[in-house]
């Protein structure tokens, strides 16, 4: 065969082009290698900054207690971490105790506390300068009590992180409305606490500060997003913290740890100045709580911030003080209680849990009746994932860019990176098999357009008057839920988002939600956990049983529930249920 000249210029201009485009391929790979390089390399300088910044301020805070105990040698700092807030609070205002020796006792048990179980991210050191200058607040209600306060609670000069890469070297310009408010009442915030990465995770663990562990066992999650509080004060480094919750996030690390925590209604507390991984979202609502040992101390922090200070600074926030008459009312209660919502199954220890509370409240003279949540399975897919999710998980992935995706969330993010055409086959073909699944794999594509979106959040509405509906018809007061529990053991949160169906449809319906412990796994519980088959069978009810494993001892709780803006109401019922347990142990 004979080539013209003709044929063989084409031939070398084809050649040319491949070598072109196999050029520009080659650069364009090397580039996508270059900048996920240098991504690397600025998150790893972030993660870096980060612990440097925590450990220097855990070493100016030994450096600070130490110089206290030099010059009060006689101040008995032990002795003021065995007092409950309400006996701290008047030995404060008494004069019988100073601040600063209440400050640096928490200090310095916060310090231990810490090295045990990682659930702190930053001293704040200001505290010591606060805390020479609080006369102005002599008759605040919080005078010289030290607070810890999450991570993304805003805080002037100090990151609120989130746990990721993107938000570090970002301080706050100023202190959140909560945080004005509490220093006001006098309150002294003196640490920050961890947080999952990302806060969409109810587990406690982020690549800048790691794995938070539970004080009851350290192979244990203390649960989350507000882990390090429950951690923390569970453990004794805090009498009283601030919280977030959007899925349980304060009531899971409250149970998982074994202390009481209370998510208000939405718009109770003021929420401006927070820090948030992913907002805009409106179909399921996020609060601002507070965490302690007992519930006077939670009611005490809700008179405090219900204050005329706070109404002044957010008047998005509804003017209504604490109504002391509800909570401290001793009426009859009629209590609705739910023993399995039908879809997560309790584990035996919940269920018995439970079931003693329920005795408990009827020997005392309430009267209870039966109260199963209306469509849950609808309910938690397509109003509650898709809701949450509505962006397709856009913004939560968009802020994991730059750095590594912690462990904890690993599993949960796997689905969330699929195509939607992938998300939708699975969700089809495994409908037949495990519909619990292919209705979340669904769900978790999000809502597809602006008039889809409307249409949600009409279901929303209608849902949450659906439900009051049923709440009036039965004539209760009040509603009574088992709590997700015992505390997991690693790496199964990310799983296991499927578990969340008793906390996070009452951030869904916006009403106001605590928890009190009541009891402690036993070995029977354990033993039943042999014969768990749940509601489904599918893979998540296997996988909650291995979550669970292992729980002997370990606090258990029960969830009080009320209608929207009756806080007062909500702990009346929690104290209630508290005292019954105290009644019941003597």
């Amino acid at each position: 065969m004979e080539f013209t000249s003709g044929d063989l210029r084409i031939m070398s201009s084809q050649e040319t082009s491949s070598s072109v485009l196999a050029a520009i391929a080659c650069g364009g790979v090397a580039l996508i290698i270059l900048v996920k390089y240098c991504n690397r390399q600025q998150g790893e300088v972030a993660i870096s900054k980060a612990r440097s910044r925590r450990d220097a301020s855990f070493q100016q805070a030994e450096e600070a207690i130490h110089q206290f105990s030099t010059t009060k040698p006689d101040a008995d700092l032990s002795g003021i971490l065995s007092l409950s807030l309400a006996k701290l609070t008047e030995r404060l205002h008494k004069g019988s105790l100073n601040p600063e020796e209440v400050l640096h006792a928490y200090m310095k048990k916060a310090l231990e506390v810490n090295k045990k179980l990682n659930c702190a991210t930053e001293i704040l050191l200001e505290s010591c300068q606060q805390v020479s200058n609080l006369e102005s607040c002599r008759d605040g209600l919080l005078y010289g009590v030290p607070i810890s306060i999450k991570d993304n609670v805003g805080y002037k000069g100090h990151d609120s992180t989130c746990g990721l890469v993107c938000k570090v070297d970002q301080p706050d310009e100023d202190d959140c409305v909560l945080v004005k408010v509490l220093k006001s009442q006098g309150a002294v915030p003196f640490i920050k606490t961890n947080i999952p990465q990302g806060l969409l995770n109810y587990d406690c663990s982020n690549p800048l500060f790691g794995q938070c562990r539970n004080p009851h066992n350290l192979q244990k999650t203390p649960g989350g997003s507000s882990g390090g509080e429950g951690s923390l004060i569970g453990g004794g480094g805090s009498i009283l913290g601030i919280g977030t919750d959007i899925g349980g996030s304060i009531r899971i690390p409250s149970a998982f740890c074994g202390i009481c925590g209370l998510k208000p209604t939405a718009n109770r507390l003021s929420l401006r100045g927070l820090s948030a991984a992913v907002r805009g979202q409106k179909s399921v609502s996020s609060a601002i709580g507070p965490m302690a040992r007992d519930v006077d101390s939670l009611a005490l922090c809700m008179r405090a911030l219900l204050c005329e200070e706070m109404f002044t600074l957010d008047p998005t926030v509804p003017p209504i003080p604490f109504n002391d008459q509800v909570y401290l009312s001793t009426e009859p209660l009629r209590i609705g209680y739910c023993e399995d919502d039908g879809y997560l199954k309790p584990s035996p220890s919940m269920a018995r849990t439970l079931r003693e509370t329920k005795e408990m409240l009827e020997r005392a003279g309430h009267t209870l009746v039966p109260f199963t949540p209306p469509r849950i399975f609808y309910t938690m897919h397509e109003l509650i994932v898709r809701g949450i999710l509505a962006d397709g998980t856009e913004t939560l992935l968009s802020k994991l860019e730059g750095g590594p995706v912690d462990k904890c969330l690993t599993a949960q993010i796997i689905p969330y990176r699929l195509p939607i055409w992938v998300k939708t086959m699975l969700s089809v073909v495994l409908k037949p098999i495990f519909p619990r699944i292919a209705a979340s794999l669904s769900a978790i594509c999000g809502v597809r357009s602006v008039a889809d979106l409307w249409r949600q959040h009409v279901r929303v509405e209608d849902y949450t008057h659906e439900f009051i509906a049923e709440w009036r018809k039965m004539k209760m007061d009040v509603l009574l839920c088992p709590m997700l529990g015992p505390a997991y053991n690693f790496q199964y949160c990310g799983k296991l988002t499927s578990a969340l169906s008793y906390t996070i449809l009452y951030n869904l319906l916006n009403f106001p939600v605590g928890v009190v412990p009541v009891s402690t796994v036993t070995p029977d519980d354990e033993a039943q956990l042999d014969n768990y088959k749940g509601n489904f069978g599918d893979p998540w009810d296997k996988l909650f049983v291995k979550a669970v494993r292992g729980g002997v001892g370990l606090p258990m709780a029960v969830e009080c529930v009320a209608l929207p803006y009756q806080e007062e109401l909500c702990l009346r019922f929690m104290r209630e249920v508290e005292q019954l347990v105290k009644d019941n142990r003597k």
